[in-house]
């Protein structure tokens, strides 16, 4: 009895390490085609944004979920479009994203609090979880890789004295660009930590003399 229960914890281990790695993958792939495609990344968020705006409509119109928590989750749905103005760039101190991170942990705190006190199925709380608060702050990390490889077209360079070289902003881009400091470039650094490349090693062939 006692073995069989040991097999079965080593088991949850190696499907827990499993599924990370997947996850580290997929999360991967996704950065990199954000980084690929910046474009196409910014319609994809407005799409996801106004699918969570009408899943929100739904639940105002056929469910029985409080006002306070379905009003607060439009409005950050609101925010979160008006932060797409500035996309791929996000200034942390603006009020808009300030904003957005308060009515973030309001909603999880209003979702959590209501669904702890009413009787509801483990997939309709994890259809609303992952639909309603998670998706759309998920993309929003995902598209932060995207700012690494967008050309700047005005320098912020505060400073008593500066050149005018100085002040060029593809020099200040291609001075930042070797320290990358988005998604994708963490998930590389973790790569290269735990899993170092194999130097490949030149091919040698013998020496003939003529």
């Amino acid at each position: 009895m006692w073995f069989l229960l040991g097999l079965s914890y080593v088991v949850v281990v190696f499907q827990f390490c499993f599924v990370s790695m997947a996850f580290i993958s997929g999360l991967y792939y996704l950065a990199d085609l954000v980084e690929e495609f910046v474009s196409v990344a910014a319609k994809v968020i407005r799409t996801i944004i106004k699918i969570t705006i009408g899943i929100y409509v739904g639940i105002l119109l056929f469910e029985e979920f409080p006002l306070l928590m379905t009003a607060c989750g439009l409005f950050s749905q609101i925010l979160h479009w008006y932060m797409m103005k500035t996309f791929p760039y996000f200034v942390l101190c603006s009020p808009t994203f300030i904003l957005m991170v308060t009515f973030s942990v309001l909603n999880h705190y209003l979702a959590f609090t209501y669904f702890s006190s009413h009787h509801y199925q483990s997939m309709e709380i994890m259809a609303y979880v992952v639909l309603c608060l998670w998706l759309v702050p998920f993309v929003f990390l995902v598209s932060l890789t995207a700012n690494d490889l967008v050309l700047p077209t005005t320098s912020h360079i505060n400073g008593p004295k500066f050149s005018q070289v100085d002040n060029d902003a593809f020099i200040n881009f291609s001075k930042r660009k070797g320290n990358r400091m988005g998604l994708l470039s963490h998930i590389t650094t973790v790569q290269e930590v735990f899993l170092p490349k194999r130097p490949k090693e030149g091919r040698k062939f013998p020496n003939v003399n003529v």
